[in-house]
């Protein structure tokens, strides 16, 4: 692990907009006063007269990109998760998911690996939030190559998205030659037939360093990575918990009403397959150092690991 390259994908985010900016004019970037650390400051550096600081003002800011949006500008709205989520949803739901207006939403430092900021910056509850709104798409990307590619294909896409990035530096994995990203779209990284292994985000990551784990212990997982949240690809799911009879979905989210709701919604409905949620199960976050955090709340390959070997006995 120590040799794979870790690139937190907060830095994709800047790196990608800067690389849509070249392409397309009329790609704007809006930021809360936070251009430091959302990594917009980057656009903001070749492109000043296409970079607005809308102050500590996220609920104007989301008004002022849907604004802008209906004069034929792609604005991507950014702050830290639990403000575009949090502070700013009656202005998401209203201003921008009700008319369906072409609007991206750059997150960042999304869930308990945003460390040290604590509980209060801590957003678990995005998914959740952006899950409820009609016709909002959710991403979260894996890694740096997965995460340029999701904001690109956001341009691409007419409509509303939320796309959630992550603080901490994390490996890795995919190779940029011959990749693509669709929206909707999952994609099996590692095969197997005993337990299916769904994550998004970091813990995809986590579920492959598992899942060589368990194959040493004689158990075939099959790992799946879903970077799209809504729209879940339900094909691939209930491939999956068909092949494999058995599913656990892993992210850095609450239990409550991301990725593992999600999955359970589905399959109670089409496939009723046996679940194990992994994710923060319904308390706040407290600060300290990413990574222990990430481990102290179960959001590990150790915990995936022990899961899914209790529950292939």
């Amino acid at each position: 692990m120590a040799d794979v390259k870790k690139i937190a994908t907060r830095d994709s985010y800047g790196k990608a907009l800067v690389e849509l900016g070249r392409e397309h004019e009329n790609v704007v970037v809006l930021d809360a006063d936070l251009a430091n650390a959302t990594k917009t400051g980057v656009f903001q550096k070749e492109f000043p007269d296409r970079h607005f600081d809308c102050g500590i003002a996220e609920a104007n800011m989301m008004c002022v990109a849907a604004g802008l949006s209906t004069t034929g500008l792609v604005p991507f709205a950014s702050s830290f998760a639990m403000f575009a989520s949090g502070r700013a949803f009656e202005q998401v739901r209203n201003s921008i998911g009700y008319p369906h207006l072409n609007v991206k939403i750059g997150a960042t430092h999304g869930g308990i690996s945003v460390g040290e900021d604590g509980a209060s910056h801590q957003c678990c509850e995005d998914f959740a939030l952006m899950r409820s709104i009609p016709g909002m798409v959710v991403i979260c990307p894996a890694d740096d190559v997965e995460a340029r590619a999701a904001v690109k294909a956001a341009y691409e896409y007419e409509g509303p998205v939320y796309l959630r990035f992550g603080r901490l530096a994390v490996p890795v994995f995919h190779e940029e030659e011959g990749y693509s990203f669709q929206i909707g779209k999952g994609e099996v990284l590692r095969d197997g037939a005993d337990v299916a292994i769904l994550a998004t985000g970091l813990m995809v990551y986590e579920a492959l360093q598992a899942a060589e784990a368990l194959e040493a212990e004689g158990i075939r997982p099959m790992v799946v990575n879903l970077p799209t949240v809504k729209p879940l690809d339900e094909e691939l799911v209930l491939a999956a918990a068909a092949k494999c009879g058995k599913v656990i979905t892993c992210e850095e989210h609450s239990v409550i009403g991301g990725l593992g709701e999600a999955v359970c919604g589905l399959l109670s409905e089409r496939l009723p397959t046996p679940v194990r949620r992994i994710g923060v199960n319904d308390e706040f976050g407290h600060s300290g150092p990413a990574v222990p955090l990430l481990k102290a709340f179960g959001l590990s390959a150790e915990h995936i690991t022990e899961v899914a070997r209790d529950f292939c006995k």
